[in-house]
This record gives C-alpha cells, structure tokens and sequence, in this order.
C-alpha cells in the first residue's frame, strides 16, 4: 500500500488523511485522495500498461500507478518544476519500483519519446484537449484529464466522455 505520508513535506505530512489537496510547494499540490481515486479508476490501468503520469509533482500518483502495473509495465512521471523532479524521485525511491521512474518535462507535453502509452494520466487543468498527448496514446489507450473543469476519460481517436467538475492547478502546454 502506497502511504501518502511518504509524498507529502514534512510540514503537509499531519494532515495526509484528510480528504484535501495538500501543498507540496511551488504553487502545486499532492491531489485530494477522493479525486486520485476516482482518476484512476476511469483510466483503468492494468498490469503490464505502460502509462504516463503527467504533472507527477511528488509522485504520488506515479507510485500508486506502478502498483497497479507491477514489474511487467512501466510508469513515466513527467513534471515540469525541477524541485519537484527531485523530491518526486526521492519519494519514489522510498518503494521498491524500479519500473516507475520522473523525468524532468521538456518543451513538449509528456514524452513522446517513449510513445506509445496504453495510459496517461494528467493531473493539472488544460484549457482544451491537448492533442499532443492524445498522439501518445496506444491504439486502444485511454487519457484521463481534467480539461476546463471537466474530468475527461478521452480515447485515442480523441473521442471523450465526461465525469464531473473539478478543480487543479493549469497544466502548462508550452503553447
């Protein structure tokens, strides 16, 4: 069991049960435990996916997805706030998955370099539908993303169905 205590700083880590986005610095947040669940319930993930975790901040997500995948699959979490990287990659390595792994963001959104993904996971707010990570998607993927505060479960023909309002920090696209 991923503890979000481990993903939390020091002075976040007494209010790690309670059911609220929590400051992890910079301007962002450790998501409210209710909103990662019900995310990663749409997206659906399966051992041995590959999935993209964007906006892994401290890796939360990023851990509680290499769970679900185990050994055979593979997590990329993407972040674009160097400290972030840094305390992400610490928290991770608190668990022992090797398969999951945080990447500092470059100029493009996610990481098309290690395209295609059966999963993306995106935890910050996009204006509209970023097709640069719809393009990153498996055939068959599925992206779950909060887009002008509505959660998406959007398909890789950009296909979507939407799952109630929501609130996140905005996902910076580069554009």
């Amino acid at each position: 069991m991923i503890d979000r205590r481990d993903f939390l700083p020091e002075s976040a880590r007494r209010h790690a049960l309670a059911d609220a986005p929590l400051s992890i610095g910079h301007g962002q947040t450790n998501s409210q435990p209710t909103t990662v669940d019900n995310m990663l319930e749409l997206l659906d993930a399966r051992p041995g996916h590959r999935v993209l975790d964007v906006g892994s901040g401290s890796a939360w997500s990023t851990a509680r997805l290499a769970e679900i995948v185990g050994p055979s699959g593979r997590v990329f979490g993407v972040e674009r706030v160097p400290e972030l990287v840094e305390f992400g990659r610490t928290n991770l390595a608190k668990y022992d998955f090797p398969w999951a792994s945080i990447h500092q963001a470059g100029t493009t959104l996610g990481l098309p370099e290690e395209a295609p993904f059966d999963r993306i996971l995106v935890s910050a707010m996009a204006e509209k539908l970023p097709q640069d990570l719809v393009a990153q998607l498996a055939p068959e993927g599925v992206m779950v993303i909060p887009v002008a505060g509505r959660m998406l479960r959007v398909d890789a023909a950009g296909g979507a169905t939407a799952h109630g309002d929501y609130l996140f920090v905005p996902l910076i696209t580069g554009e």
